[in-house]
């Protein structure tokens, strides 16, 4: 395990607790010494941590993570067997960088998440029920993809197999998106020459709206620039959408418009997917 912070670590846990043995490094080396309570063993360098493992799983934020692939390709610390997977939001950047690096690689993301950092956040049911994706690699490596199903299982989450360029489609929309939304609100409302006072009367809907803006932004960073031309499609429709809004603000039907638009909008919240 190279990363350990709630989602590495999280899966660690789970891992270890269904019996895997988990050898787990960080640069900073902070997580894994926390970790030996849960049964997870610190390793001293990331070859150490890699030596004779059957799976290794990528677990740093994206751009770390990309990195990662690279000095996982120039170490020869890893067994000609060996198998590498990840944890990043992005997909398409991540298997093409292994690809490229020639590694016996399958992409993963298990779709669970908190606005929450580091391992003392992690926890060993976040993945419980949750949709956990594997990119099949090209050409097909069946032991490669059942390992990282194995992981998946004992995780307690549900396979999903998309390819990379469907994934990351996909969450633009569900998860990229949300994220660069709350941020633009609280930047929206900061600028509010009436914040001062606005910020006093801050509920539930805001916390709810700014959840994802109080996450990490080394990680929310690296998942919109791996994922930019996606989220930007996504920003773009969103842009005609608010024109739309604006628009039915201030006609004569305003309150019918709106209701209606309200709706719609409820309709498609209720069916519409959990965390992420």
């Amino acid at each position: 395990m190279l990363g350990l912070g709630l989602i590495g670590g999280s899966v660690a846990r789970a891992a270890t607790r269904s019996g895997m043995e988990v050898r787990a490094w960080t640069a900073a080396g902070r997580g894994p010494r926390d970790a030996v309570h849960h049964g997870i063993e610190a390793a001293s360098s990331l070859r150490d941590a890699v030596a004779g493992a059957d799976l290794v799983i990528l677990a740093a934020p994206p751009i770390a993570s990309l990195a990662l692939v690279d000095e996982l390709a120039g170490a020869g610390a890893l067994s000609r067997e060996a198998v590498v997977t990840d944890v990043v939001s992005t997909k398409a950047a991540i298997v093409e960088r292994a690809r490229a690096a020639g590694l016996r690689f399958v992409g993963g993301h298990p779709l669970a998440g908190r606005e929450t950092s580091g391992y003392g956040a992690s926890d060993p049911e976040l993945f419980r029920d949750r949709p956990w994706v594997i990119v099949p690699p090209v050409p097909p490596d069946d032991d490669a993809e059942a390992r990282v199903a194995t992981l998946a299982a004992a995780c307690g989450a549900r396979v999903v197999r998309m390819t990379a360029a469907d994934h990351d489609r996909a969450v633009a929309t569900i998860s990229h998106l949300p994220l660069l939304l709350a941020a633009a609100l609280a930047e929206t409302a900061a600028a509010d020459t009436d914040w001062a006072g606005a910020r006093t009367l801050a509920a539930g809907g805001w916390a709810s709206m700014t959840r994802l803006a109080r996450g990490d932004p080394e990680m929310g960073a690296g998942i919109l620039v791996t994922n930019a031309d996606e989220v930007a499609a996504r920003l773009r429709g969103l842009a005609t959408v608010l024109d739309g809004w604006a628009a039915d603000l201030t006609a004569p039907d305003a309150a019918e418009r709106l209701r209606a638009r309200l709706e719609s909008a409820r309709a498609i919240a209720a069916d519409g997917p959990g965390d992420s």
